[in-house]
This record gives C-alpha cells, structure tokens and sequence, in this order.
C-alpha cells in the first residue's frame, strides 16, 4: 500500500507517519543483479504543510541483500537515511500530483532511496576478490603449455 497523505488533515497541525512499506510497492525489486530488497522499507516521517508545498522529515531504514563485485559473496548492508528531508511542492511544474485532496509520497521515497544504494557493493573495503588458481593445477595432464608456444619465442629465435 502506497504511503498517501491527505492534504486536509495537514491543514491544522503536521502529520507523524510511522511504519513499514513492502519493497514491492516502492519498486525496489530487481533494479540491479547485485543488489536485492527482501524486507520492508521501515518509515519515521513527519509532514507538515507549507504555503505552497509539503515538508516532510524522519528517518528511512532497509536492509539491502548484496553481492560482492569482487569476491561475488552474499552479505547484508544496512541502508539508513537518519536525517531525510523532503521539500515537495504542490504548485509549479516540479508539483506533486493531488488527487482527492491525497498526494503520493511513494514516488519520492523510492527515488531517494535509489539514490542511496550503492553503486559496487563491496563485503568489506579491502575485499581481495576471487582467489587466484594456479595455472598448473588448471592445466589438464598433456596438454602444451601456450606460454612456451608465444610469439615472443618465435622472435627470439630470429637473427638480425
């Protein structure tokens, strides 16, 4: 269920919204191979009314699924925006759609949360990545070795 506030009952005091939204009713689904949202999207907000537009403030919190783009291990990040703020107007060609008195904040949300994942998902700063095997062990019995049929022993075998 999307996150809608009606506009009338902003009018006398602001709004304390608290509680969860589904990944799938932000969106945030299979955006990227290496980053997955399987739990609720937790919200603390307040939204308080302007003169022309809305101001809404709290805290975000996900939990992000990744997988490492070194090392291609599965790890949890914790996604928080402590200090969200959002001005959204309601007149002018940026405005918030209004429909029966009721905006939809859902559009928002999802696009500044988006913009918080990160871009490489690492397990840990200093991830060496996949581990390196060695060629001999990779290299089946019998087979020529291709480093001692390169061209560069080819052209030391010239003479000029």
């Amino acid at each position: 269920m999307p996150l809608i506030v009606n506009l009338r009952a902003l009018t006398k005091q602001s709004l304390m919204l608290q509680g969860e939204l589904p990944p799938s009713d932000l969106d945030l689904g299979q955006r990227d191979d290496m980053i997955q949202v399987r739990t609720p999207v937790q919200y603390d907000l307040e939204v308080e009314m302007l003169d022309d537009a809305l101001l809404i403030q709290g805290s975000l919190s996900v939990t992000l699924e990744c997988e490492c783009v070194r090392c291609l291990k599965k790890f949890n990040r914790p996604l928080n925006l402590d200090s969200y703020v959002l001005h959204l107007p309601l007149a002018g060609e940026e405005a918030a759609t209004i429909d029966n008195d009721n905006v939809d904040l859902t559009p928002w949300l999802r696009e500044d949360m988006l913009l918080e994942f990160p871009q490489h998902p690492l397990c840990k700063p200093d991830c060496a990545g996949l581990k390196k095997t060695d060629n001999n062990q990779a290299r089946k019995a019998g087979e020529k070795s291709e480093t001692s049929a390169s061209a560069w022993a080819e052209l030391n075998k010239l003479k000029l």
